[in-house]
């Protein structure tokens, strides 16, 4: 039987038009097996989490550069939440300060990445959550 794919939506949320790279990241997603869908730029966090729930996701990665995260991943958390998909890994990345990536992983919010994060790291994250959450349901 084959194995299951992680299905990832990469999201640009606000009115950052930068999407190199939130492209560069889709694309080694794919490139490493994952199932990715991009939404594009100009997402609402409303939109985000629709097209989650309508994709049936396993993670939520935002990429944010313009300074919004402090608003945009609390309200991307709790619209998830408010639709029981809480069991979706909220991750990203941008310009986020370290003090505001520990704020926000506090939320609920997963581990964040800021420029010049090779993209095996965020995959291998991604790999090591989808990993503890499927052993974590076998048990």
């Amino acid at each position: 039987m084959a194995e299951r794919k992680i299905r990832v939506l990469v999201a640009k949320p606000g009115l950052d038009g930068h999407d190199r790279g939130a492209k560069v990241m889709a694309s080694a997603m794919r490139d490493a097996g994952f199932e990715v869908i991009y939404t594009g730029l100009h997402q609402t966090p409303e939109m985000i989490v629709n097209a989650a729930i309508q994709e049936d996701v396993d993670v939520v990665a935002l990429s944010i550069l313009s300074g919004a995260h402090m608003t945009l991943f609390p309200r991307v958390l709790e619209l998830l939440r408010a639709e029981a998909a809480d069991q979706v890994l909220l991750t990203g990345g941008g310009i986020i300060p370290e003090e505001d990536m520990a704020a926000l992983q506090e939320l609920g919010v997963g581990r964040l990445f800021g420029p010049g994060t090779p993209t095996t790291d965020p995959i291998e994250y991604i790999r090591g959550w989808s990993a503890e959450r499927e052993a974590a349901e076998r048990a």
